[in-house]
C-alpha cells in the first residue's frame, strides 16, 4: 500500500518545500555568522580588557558590605529639613520650566526637520536637522558646565540646560511622527488652496496630537531625571546638595538624598503613567 506524502496533502509538493529551504538557508547562515562572530568579538573583548568574572560575581557581596559600613542607616532628618525642602520644589521647577521651554521650541524645529512637512528641504530642513543633532549630541551634563560658565551657578543655568536637552530629545520624537502621517489630508487642503499655517491645523495636528502629548509627558519625565544631574553640576537644586555632601564625604547624608530622588522619580513615573493613560483613553 504506498503512502502519499504530507506535503502533496496540503497541495505542496517536494520540490516546493526543497525550493523553500534552499531559499531560507542563506538567510540562516547570514543569522549564524553574525551571531558566532559577535561572540568571538564578546570573548576577545573580555580577555582584551582582562576581565576577571570571579571578581564581578563577588562584587554585590563587596557593594552591600559597603553600603551596610558606610551608608546605612540614612541620615533622612537631612532631608527633611526646610532648606532641602526647597530644593525639591526648585528640582521640579526646573524641570517643568526646562521641559516647557523645550517642547515649545521642538514643535517648530520638528515642523522644519520633517521632510514631508519642510518649508525647505535644501535650507530649513538641513539647518533644523543640525540643531536638533547638535542638541542632542551634547550631554546635559556638558550644557549646564557651559551655561555655568556664560551666567553662573543657579537654576538659570539648570534651565537653559534642560532645555537644550529637551529640544534635541523631543525634537527628534515630534519630526518623526510628523514624517509618518498621512499626506491625504495634507494634499486636499493645499489644493484648495490652504496655507502652511491651516494645513498644519487641520491636516497634521489631528493625526499627531495624541502622540505629542504623549512625548511631551515623557520628555517632562525624562526631564526631571536629569534635573538632578543638571544640579549636580551647578544648576541647584538637589543635585547641589548630593555634590556637597560627596565632597565633604558624608556618605549616610548622601544615601538619605539618593533615596529622596528615587522616591521623587518613582512618584514622577506614576504621575507619567496616569497621564499618558488619561491620553489614551480620551484619544478612544
Amino acid at each position: 500500500m504506498s503512502q502519499t506524502s504530507p506535503h502533496y496533502s496540503r497541495g505542496v509538493s517536494d520540490q516546493d518545500v526543497l525550493d523553500w529551504r534552499q531559499t531560507r538557508r542563506p538567510g540562516l547562515l547570514i543569522r549564524w555568522g553574525i551571531f558566532l562572530a559577535a561572540l568571538v568579538f564578546l570573548t576577545y573583548a573580555m580577555d582584551f580588557l582582562k576581565v576577571d568574572m570571579a571578581r564581578i560575581l563577588g562584587l554585590f557581596g563587596r557593594v552591600g558590605a559597603l553600603i551596610a559600613d558606610r551608608y546605612y542607616p540614612p541620615e533622612m532628618s537631612y532631608v527633611l529639613q526646610k532648606d532641602y525642602l526647597a530644593s525639591v520644589l526648585e528640582t521640579v521647577q526646573m524641570a517643568y520650566l526646562g521641559g516647557l521651554f523645550g517642547i515649545i521650541l521642538a514643535i517648530p524645529l520638528a515642523w522644519f526637520a520633517s521632510y514631508n512637512m519642510t518649508l525647505g528641504r535644501r535650507s530649513f530642513y538641513p539647518l533644523s536637522r543640525l540643531t536638533i543633532m547638535g542638541c542632542r549630541s551634547v550631554h546635559e551634563m556638558i550644557w549646564t558646565i557651559l551655561f555655568v560658565t556664560v551666567v553662573g551657578f543657579g537654576m538659570l543655568s539648570g534651565v537653559l540646560a534642560l532645555t537644550m536637552f529637551c529640544i534635541g530629545f523631543a525634537g527628534k520624537l515630534f519630526a518623526e511622527e510628523i514624517e509618518a502621517i498621512d499626506m491625504g489630508p495634507v494634499d486636499a487642503l493645499r489644493a484648495t488652496g490652504a496655507n502652511e499655517l491651516q494645513v498644519m491645523v487641520y491636516a497634521v495636528w489631528p493625526q499627531v496630537r495624541v502622540a505629542f502629548t504623549g512625548i511631551s509627558i515623557y520628555t517632562w519625565d525624562v526631564a526631571f531625571r536629569a534635573a538632578t544631574v543638571v544640579g549636580f553640576f551647578g544648576g541647584g537644586g538637589m543635585g547641589w546638595y548630593l555634590k556637597r555632601s560627596v565632597q565633604q564625604i558624608e556618605s549616610q547624608r548622601v544615601a538619605a538624598i539618593l533615596l529622596s530622588i528615587i522616591a521623587l522619580v518613582v512618584v514622577a513615573e506614576l504621575l507619567s503613567a496616569w497621564a499618558r493613560l488619561r491620553v489614551n483613553k480620551k484619544s478612544q
